[in-house]
């Protein structure tokens, strides 16, 4: 996961093919526990489900996903509420899984693992 917490996710338009599904587990493999889906478009995402005592601390980390999404450039959808929450990424502008989504996905478990 190291190597994915040294890079910065890079801004993308379009115009490059999503990873294959050989390629997100290759990547998958570097991220601790986040599962691979498929929204109703068939478009493949990362998600993990996060637990926590109460609505506070999952605010609290939500915040924290924010800040550090903004920073990246690259934005989640969030789902929250007492005691859990849901993230999933994927970068839309291709329509599935690129190396932003796993570079997001490690700095969001470092928040959880500091």
């Amino acid at each position: 996961m190291s190597d994915l917490l040294e890079k910065k996710c890079v801004p993308c338009e379009g115009g490059v093919k999503a990873f294959d599904i050989s390629e997100i587990h290759k990547y998958q493999k570097k991220v601790d526990g986040w599962e691979i889906v498929q929204n109703d478009k068939k478009v493949y995402l990362l998600e993990k489900k996060f637990e926590f005592k109460n609505f506070i601390e999952s605010q609290k980390f939500v915040n924290e996903v924010g800040r550090v999404s903004e920073n990246e450039g690259h934005h989640p959808d969030i789902m929250f509420g007492w005691g859990y929450a849901r993230i999933n990424i994927t970068t839309h502008a291709i329509e599935g899984l690129s190396e932003n989504d796993f570079i997001l996905a490690a700095k969001i478990d470092k928040i959880i693992n500091v």
